[in-house]
């Protein structure tokens, strides 16, 4: 399966924890930088169409209703519409009842909404420029247009607690969406939340991703991702793509694409990238080809983060045997048959596991 990302690097303001590729203030560069999406489109024309979209951010939704119709028309029109999942992500203080009817006479199927928190509190702190009832107003619209909608939130932010996260889960499931993404924060370097001096201690951290396991799943929710749950038939099939190293095209600054064997990254700067593409080259900002040891381990470590797990092939275990049996000791991943995947400890864990395969090949 191939799919479609696209990136929107737009923002109204920058939150304190995000290490993300975004700008707030740089919404006099939207309508040059959607004419570079289509012209750095032309330069994968003998890629076959696409089966799923991702349009993300940044916050999509930041553009306005003529750029957001302007975009899905170049999507429709170069990738020749009908995909079997079309995602476009939304912020809550930029949702309104036109976007929504615009998008979903656009072709989208799928709705990603980042609240992060119920408690106006939090949200504050991590400079959210909504509140739980903007949320709120945002959701109900979306509802009359889309019943596939996902939600997100992150566990671990400042000032939360046990009692605070789990009523922000018992408020989401209330509403009924089909899809619920929870991500441990992550306190990146070079962000106002590292600088701050913020941190967690890891057991506080595990004990609110286990609260979100045992609450979920008792709703009925699978998770079948480290960060993602989904009702039945709702798993979204663009991130499954990514694990099961499928292939993708990325559009726009920071994207990246992974097409005919080729991994590749774009420019991060909004004008840099631009201008890039105006110069009719390839907005790179590297591109690599993994082979051997290199590619195997990548496609072992996109392999953890899809529950289901995998059968080691003989180039696994030929790489990767050892590395395999220590994780097994540590009980950071278990058998199941023959199949590999993490270990309930392990889920919390990831990336002590992720670094066998990846970390030493960059």
């Amino acid at each position: 399966m191939l799919g479609l990302y696209i990136h929107i690097p737009f923002c109204k303001s920058k939150c304190s924890y995000c290490d993300f590729v975004s700008y707030a203030g740089c919404g006099e560069l939207a309508d040059d930088y959607l004419k570079a999406l289509q012209k750095e489109a032309s330069f994968y024309k003998k890629i076959p169409f696409p089966q799923t979209v991702y349009i993300g951010g940044g916050t999509p939704s930041f553009l306005s209703c003529t750029q957001i119709k302007q975009l899905l028309d170049f999507v429709n029109r170069t990738y020749g519409g009908n995909f079997k999942e079309f995602t476009f992500e939304c912020n809550p203080e930029s949702i309104t009842g036109e976007k929504l009817k615009i998008l979903k006479s656009g072709g989208v199927k799928r709705i990603s909404i980042g609240l992060q928190s119920f408690k106006d509190e939090e949200l504050k702190l991590i400079g959210r420029v909504h509140n739980a009832e903007q949320f709120l107003k945002a959701y109900i619209a979306a509802r009359k247009y889309f019943d596939n909608i996902n939600i997100d939130l992150i566990a671990a932010l400042p000032q939360q607690t046990k009692d605070s996260f789990l009523e922000s889960l018992n408020k989401v499931i209330t509403l009924k969406p089909e899809h619920i993404s929870v991500y441990g924060l992550q306190v990146e370097e070079n962000t106002p939340l590292y600088k701050s001096g913020y941190a967690y201690d890891d057991g506080f951290y595990v004990d609110l991703l286990e609260i979100a396991y045992q609450t979920l799943t008792a709703a009925g929710f699978k998770q079948y991702e480290i960060s993602n749950y989904a009702l039945a038939g709702f798993e979204s099939l663009h991130n499954i793509n990514y694990w099961q190293s499928g292939q993708y095209i990325g559009l726009g600054a920071a994207a990246g694409g992974f097409v005919n064997g080729e991994r590749y990254g774009n420019l991060n700067g909004i004008k840099e990238y631009i201008s890039a593409v105006r110069q009719g080259r390839r907005p790179l900002e590297f591109k690599e080809t993994l082979t051997g040891k290199a590619k195997t381990g990548e496609e072992i470590m996109l392999a953890f983060r899809y529950l289901k797990g995998f059968k080691p092939t003989a180039e696994m275990l030929k790489f990767f045997e050892n590395d395999f049996d220590e994780l097994l000791k540590k009980e950071l991943i278990e058998k199941d048959g023959n199949i590999l995947k993490l270990s309930a400890k392990g889920k919390y864990f990831a990336n002590e596991v992720f670094c066998k395969f990846v970390e030493p090949f960059k």
